[in-house]
């Protein structure tokens, strides 16, 4: 485990290009208000909107999660405890006033960016 990558994934790096593009500007791999163990792949801290780009074997996709056969017990307390503190890590910003956004590996980076956009940079109605 020691060898997977915690930051600068494929797909992490997609989305920072993306939105930089656009103009956004934000922190990396950045420490969370309160929860000095845990940080966000990327971060508004002004804006208050913390991103997280999660690995579909990581993090329990829906859609492609997948369960190690060899120390099967060991894997799937390992893979719910993950999923149980990515919901404790939502529901500790919410509570700070925070907008949490949380993309799959698997997502296309253009909605992705879009969905990033919007929450850091909300159309000002009339």
């Amino acid at each position: 485990m020691s060898r997977q990558r915690s930051r600068d994934t494929e797909a992490e790096w997609t989305l920072r290009r993306l939105l930089h593009a656009r103009g956004l500007r934000y922190r990396v791999d950045a420490v969370l208000p309160g929860l000095p163990r845990r940080r966000a792949d990327i971060l508004f801290p002004r804006q208050r909107v913390a991103v997280f780009v999660d690995g579909c074997f990581w993090h329990g996709c829906p859609d492609h999660k997948t369960f190690p056969k060899t120390n099967a017990a060991w894997w799937a307390t390992k893979l719910a405890r993950n999923i149980e503190r990515d919901r404790e890590t939502d529901a500790h910003l919410a509570d700070l006033g925070w907008n949490v956004i949380r993309i799959w590996e698997h997502e296309d980076p253009e909605c992705a960016a879009d969905r990033v956009q919007a929450a850091v940079r909300p159309m000002r109605g009339s």
